[in-house]
Order: C-alpha cells, then sequence, then structure tokens
C-alpha cells in the first residue's frame, strides 16, 4: 500500500438542536466555532474538526460493548494526571455529566463526560507518542 490515511479531520456528531449544542460546545469545551446553518455546526476542537449534525431524537455517536456497556468512540488527551483532575473538577463545576476518574489498568487514568445529546466521550490522562513527538519538533522549531 503505497497511500496510508495520516490523521483523524472530522468527526461527525448527531445533536437535536444544532443551535443549543453549539453553544455547549463553545461555552462548555472552549470550542471554535466556524460555521454554522439550520443543518450543522462546525467546530474546531482539540485540534480537530467536529460537526455538529441536526439527527433524530435519541440519535448518539455511543455504541453497545459486547458486555453490553453503553461506549464512547472518542477519547481526548490531557497532559498528565493532574490535568486530568483539574479538567474533571472544572467540567463539575460547569454541570457537565462527567464520571468518576478511573484506573483501567493501563497507563495513565479516565473519565467520561457526556454532552446534553448523551453523546460520550472520554478523557485520558495520557498524550499519545505521536502527538508529543510532533509538538517537542514544532516547540524546537519555534524556540529557534
Amino acid at each position: 500500500m503505497k497511500q496510508t490515511l495520516q490523521r483523524v479531520g472530522t468527526t461527525y456528531l448527531p445533536v437535536t438542536n444544532v443551535q443549543r449544542s453549539a453553544t455547549w460546545y463553545t461555552e462548555s469545551l472552549g470550542a471554535k466555532l466556524n460555521y454554522m446553518d439550520e443543518d450543522k455546526a462546525i467546530l474546531d476542537i482539540a485540534d480537530q474538526s467536529f460537526f455538529l449534525v441536526a439527527a433524530k431524537e435519541g440519535q448518539t455517536s455511543n455504541f453497545i460493548d459486547a458486555k453490553g456497556h453503553n461506549r464512547f468512540s472518542v477519547t481526548f488527551e490531557v497532559d498528565g494526571v493532574q490535568a486530568l483532575e483539574n479538567l474533571h473538577k472544572e467540567f463539575k463545576e460547569r454541570h457537565i455529566t462527567v464520571g468518576e476518574i478511573e484506573d483501567r489498568g493501563h497507563a495513565g487514568q479516565n473519565f467520561v463526560f457526556e454532552d446534553p445529546d448523551g453523546n460520550l466521550f472520554d478523557v485520558w490522562s495520557e498524550l499519545s507518542p505521536i502527538f508529543l513527538k510532533r509538538r517537542n519538533k514544532n516547540a524546537s522549531i519555534t524556540s529557534d
């Protein structure tokens, strides 16, 4: 194979009210709103584009795993356990529905939160090695 996938560019999320959801994402998560009409909103969150798409009631990006648990399809990363704990506290203060911080038996810790339509998201206390390498490379370029 000569071509490989380079990155995830866009994630599509079903929402029941585009305006309400766009406001929630910008105010609660600090997303940047790039475009909005009655059918969709385009946001930047964590260096990725998210499309909030008008959908029927009850639609989410979640799925049920083999053990019957409702699961998320997106994990955000933060830089360390302290950053995770601080974000968890801030989300609670903003009245965002969050789960407990948990140790899942691998590096770091996680917690799950949800948007007003019930879309679940994970937050992990570890930054991906590829992201760290890219960030460090960019930092050395800008410091020269």
